[in-house]
């Protein structure tokens, strides 16, 4: 079935894009209603970060997030079979892209909005340095292989397993690699620091964009990339001024406040299907019951 499954968004991907576009907007709608406890996930979410807007504003939001998934996963058929002149027309990389010129190591914070995996491809389209990025297994091979060989399409890119370790991380930010990193998700309360998200004053949150700054001695930037009607705007910050400092906490703190600004100029883009505050201090109950 995942074998029929790829072979589909293949010959979908043959569609020219505004259809594909307004299938997802079709299949997101229907998902909105079908999923019942993703949508839940996605309204308290809205909820706990948005306090102060009315509940019909939340739910547009979290009604167009659900489009945006499934436009972005229909685009996945292009994105991974598509030809290179394809994606270069499709996917754009601005912002500071002279950045990738500096020869010192980077890593690149790309938090979960929908477009991510064309932000992946836009680098090392743009790039020929080592390029590599975390990802954890898929319990499906088949599904697994696909994903991975996709993010692997261009340049040198790896992903490397999670359970590999941080060792093969540093080595390559050593020799001037790119690490693509996306520590914006709930793991646990493992390693995880609870610090500020919106109006949640203590969302377990990963501090490894500011250890793995300072062990591979590495600059960082934002990559920020949006859904448009062309294909994806993949929009490279300048590298953070002042980062990492000897403050890991306030680091986070500020990660995560870097990405409470990128959220606000495309709310719906956002992964909001996520569990993101399942992870609470000792004592406090769940907030998604």
């Amino acid at each position: 079935m995942t074998r029929l499954a790829i072979a589909a968004l293949n010959l979908l991907a043959r569609l020219p894009l505004p259809w594909l576009r307004a299938l997802g907007t079709g299949l997101g709608r229907v998902l909105f209603v079908l999923a019942r406890s993703r949508r839940a996930v996605a309204l308290r979410n809205l909820q706990l970060c948005f306090p102060e807007l009315p509940e019909p504003q939340r739910r547009a939001w979290a009604r167009a997030s659900f489009e945006a998934f499934c436009q972005t996963f229909l685009d996945r058929g292009w994105l991974w079979s598509g030809s290179e002149a394809l994606l270069r027309a499709r996917v754009k990389l601005t912002g500071a892209v002279a950045e990738l010129d500096d020869p010192s190591p980077i890593i690149v914070f790309a938090p979960h909005f929908y477009g991510m995996d064309a932000g992946g491809l836009a680098l090392p389209l743009r790039t020929r340095r080592e390029f590599t990025s975390i990802y954890t297994a898929n319990s499906n091979p088949v599904l697994d292989a696909w994903l991975t060989e996709g993010r692997q399409r261009f340049g040198a890119s790896r992903m490397l397993n999670r359970a590999e370790g941080v060792k093969p991380i540093i080595s390559c930010l050593r020799k001037g690699g790119l690490l693509y990193l996306l520590p914006d998700m709930d793991h646990g309360a493992a390693g995880s620091l609870f610090v500020p998200f919106f109006a949640v004053p203590d969302a377990a949150t990963l501090p490894s964009l500011s250890r793995f700054a300072r062990l591979g001695r590495a600059k960082v930037l934002a990559l920020y990339t949006r859904i448009t009607p062309q294909g994806y705007e993949a929009r490279l910050t300048p590298a953070w001024q002042d980062f990492p400092t000897d403050d890991v906490a306030a680091d986070t703190a500020r990660m995560n406040r870097e990405l409470e600004a990128a959220i606000r100029t495309m709310p719906a883009q956002y992964y909001w299907v996520h569990r993101r505050f399942k992870t609470r201090p000792p004592g406090q109950e769940s907030v998604y019951r």
